[in-house]
């Protein structure tokens, strides 16, 4: 599904797909967009964070009719224009200037900032990952279980349950209530199989910006 996003951006640099999500794994990233700066010697200068682009052409999305306004009330593209400007002056200021750049952190800083693995955010992985695999070898029923108990464990991690969602479906229509009805498995009749979904998971954030600023 990637591929023609790519394509239509013509990047001149590898795009790589992390299907496996490793960079959760590896790094701790729960969110798009996020950024961990690694230098040539393979030694991480900034630990995963939220990482804008830069300024970006306005994108249009359907969304509930609510949520539009509560986009426009915030007007978060204003509040985020110059953290994305700063943002990308950073990365070339580090890129210039390498470990001289006053935003390439110190290793004890780099661990200090990086966040901790609980037992539980460890086993949410371990569900995570046989989830997939059952998904794939086609035991839909059980994979469902082990990502439900992925959500439940690690319920800030948006990774796993964007990822369950859209396996099980692509498509959604809003119910009486609002809340978005999804079948339970392509082609297969039945209640959508998760506690919730991704418009009403965005409704509970409420008003408070989900990120946090970078490069404080």
């Amino acid at each position: 599904m990637a591929r023609p996003y790519v394509e239509a951006a013509r990047p001149e640099h590898p795009s790589l797909v992390d299907d496996a999500h490793l960079m959760d794994a590896l790094f701790g990233v729960v969110n798009v967009p996020s950024g961990i700066w690694i230098d040539e010697r393979g030694t991480i200068v900034r630990p995963a964070e939220p990482a804008w682009p830069g300024p970006s052409p306005r994108v249009r999305v359907d969304l509930p009719e609510e949520l539009v306004e509560r986009l426009r009330r915030e007007r978060l593209g204003n509040r985020f224009a110059g953290e994305r400007q700063r943002y990308a002056d950073a990365v070339r200021d580090w890129a210039a200037r390498g470990p001289e750049s006053p935003y390439a952190l110190a290793p004890d800083e780099v661990v200090r900032r990086s966040q901790p693995r609980s037992l539980d955010v460890s086993r949410a992985a371990a569900h995570f990952e046989l989830a997939q695999h059952l998904w794939r070898t086609q035991r839909r029923d059980a994979a469902l279980a082990h990502f439900r108990e992925a959500h439940r464990l690690q319920p800030d991690n948006w990774t796993y349950k964007r990822q369950a969602w859209s396996l099980v479906s692509r498509e959604a229509t809003p119910g009486e209530s609002g809340r978005f009805v999804q079948t339970a498995l392509p082609g297969r009749e039945g209640e959508w199989p998760f506690e919730s979904d991704f418009w009403t998971d965005v409704r509970l954030l409420g008003d408070e910006p989900y990120y946090p600023r970078t490069l404080e």
